[in-house]
């Protein structure tokens, strides 16, 4: 497809908001990484690149919800893949819709509708799949990721049940093998290509894009070129694989709960105990289909800079959620670790100050107000999060968080399979972190809590909640977490008052 350069210079930046799907910390640029990102590296070079950046729930409906909405969990609820995302709660992308931009989609966002919009009929109701409010669909490429299949088909692609989605594609080629598909046929490519013919139909008016990458998420499998560029054995070390299953009962729940099926084609058995060479093949995968994606990324980048479109466009690279990956015996986003919650985010601004390694602890609800101030939108009041503007004009903030905090809620509502665990009701199921430098502080509601001193213990191993001697450290978490809860309540209207006939803190 031709490159056409456009002739406008709107006035408005173009906004360029990517996600990628259970992409670790330290796979960033400079971050000691597990293979080649020379386009991030580059998007990097430019930009500004944040290297203690979290994500604020998992799995993937609540990281997403934290991120659009710029909510902790607490405030927005949908807390679960599948949980409704209270229609209450404005999206970035309706904020940006009511300045005058028209928000496409190109991926998922696992968004949940809230029921109460709906007939008692409409399928939507049982589907986490749905769009966040606020967007177009672009090429909307859920689970089933129809668009994709046929894709497949008319390249002439044997594909054995194309109504099993996604899943029925992997499970075609034996674990260890390439998938079935090459390279240029990859999902990653499809979404690509469609991004790209949207850019060469867009017009004159400024755009915002929301592409969203699934790889690496599972299942863990990749095009046989890709998989040739990553040697398993050159991968770094885990930091740890002790598993401390008789530890706390919720890590003894995930012995038994995670199997090896759902991660990888043709495997089966417990996660914790996967022998080496598994682990080396997923590894092998998982770093594969990150460097495809690093690829295509670069694809679009280069087209924004053929067409003259570079020097007004914002790019926000941003992960969902992290993956555990083999860490503590774990797959997935889960529990409380670092593998789970920390996420890359890399943001170039038109003018921005290049090469800037932020190492403040930030989190997914500060794109939000980040893009607020970048577009001049309107403000909301209910927003938790704050903005990196400071840092992408090169200054430190004269106040600033010293800690990140995230929460996982683990019921179950349709299995009972927490609750009927440890005899709990599902408003209990859940766990909420404060991580700061020093120490991480895990609450439950009805579990035993943990602790580490991450200054000894980086590896997050030797829990010390019943330590008398960390005693001091465990009331700081508790003082730390209800102080968060008191600070970020829901102001929705309490940011209103009504006095004497005339409406005081409207935004009207």
């Amino acid at each position: 497809m031709p490159d056409t350069a456009p002739t406008h210079s709107p006035a408005r930046p173009n906004v360029l908001f990517i996600t990628v799907d259970q992409w670790r910390g330290d796979l960033m640029p400079g971050e000691g990484g597990w293979f080649s990102t020379p386009n991030l590296d580059a998007l990097t070079a430019e930009g500004a690149r944040f290297a203690a950046h979290y994500c604020q729930a998992y799995p993937c409906g609540p990281a997403r919800a934290g991120l659009v909405t710029g909510l902790y969990p607490h405030k927005h609820r949908s807390i679960q893949n599948g949980t409704p995302l209270d229609a209450r709660h404005r999206t970035i992308f309706q904020a940006a819709r009511a300045a005058g931009y028209r928000p496409a989609l190109f991926g998922y966002t696992d968004t949940t509708p809230d029921p109460r919009s709906l007939s008692e009929g409409d399928p939507a109701r049982g589907e986490y799949e749905g769009i966040a409010p606020g967007l177009d669909a672009g090429c909307l490429l859920t689970e089933m990721a129809r668009p994709w299949i046929a894709h497949l088909l008319a390249r002439g692609y044997d594909i054995a049940n194309p109504a099993a989605g996604r899943q029925g594609v992997f499970a075609q080629a034996a674990f260890g093998e390439p998938a079935i598909f090459a390279a240029e046929d990859s999902e990653t490519a499809f979404l690509t290509d469609r991004v790209l013919g949207h850019l060469a139909t867009q017009g004159a008016e400024p755009f915002f894009l929301h592409l969203s990458y699934i790889a690496p998420h599972p299942p863990f499998a990749a095009a046989r070129d890709w998989l040739e560029q990553v040697d398993p054995e050159a991968l770094p070390p885990l930091m740890s694989r002790r598993t401390n299953e008789t530890a706390h009962p919720l890590l003894a729940a995930y012995r038994d709960w995670l199997d090896l099926s759902s991660f990888a084609p043709g495997l089966s058995g417990p996660v914790a105990d996967a022998p080496d060479s598994v682990v080396r093949t997923i590894r092998q995968a998982y770093a594969a289909m990150g460097a495809e994606v690093d690829h295509h990324i670069g694809r679009i980048l280069d087209r924004l800079k053929a067409t003259g479109q570079w020097e007004n466009t914002i790019v926000i690279l941003s992960g969902d959620h992290g993956e555990q990956m083999f860490e503590h015996g774990l797959l997935g986003k889960l529990g409380w670790y670092d593998g789970s919650a920390r996420i890359p985010l890399v943001i170039r601004t038109p003018g921005g100050v290049a090469g800037q390694r932020v190492t403040h602890f930030t989190q997914s609800i500060d794109i939000f107000p980040t893009l607020v101030d970048l577009l001049e939108l309107e403000r909301d009041a209910n927003l938790d999060g704050q903005s990196l503007l400071p840092f992408l004009r090169g200054a430190d903030p004269v106040e600033w968080r010293d800690a990140a905090f995230w929460s996982h809620d683990f019921r179950n509502l349709r299995d009972q399979t927490a609750e009927r665990r440890f005899g709990l009701p599902s408003r209990l199921c859940n766990l909420h972190v404060v991580r700061t430098e020093r120490f991480k502080y895990v609450h439950f509601p009805a579990l035993p809590p943990v602790l580490y001193d991450l200054t000894h213990d980086p590896a997050e191993e030797i829990d010390l909640a019943d330590d008398p001697a960390a005693r001091s450290l465990r009331a700081e978490g508790v003082e730390r977490l209800l102080n968060l809860r008191l600070r970020h309540e829901d102001e929705t209207l309490s940011c209103l008052q009504a006095i004497d006939g005339t409406l005081y803190g409207s935004r009207s």
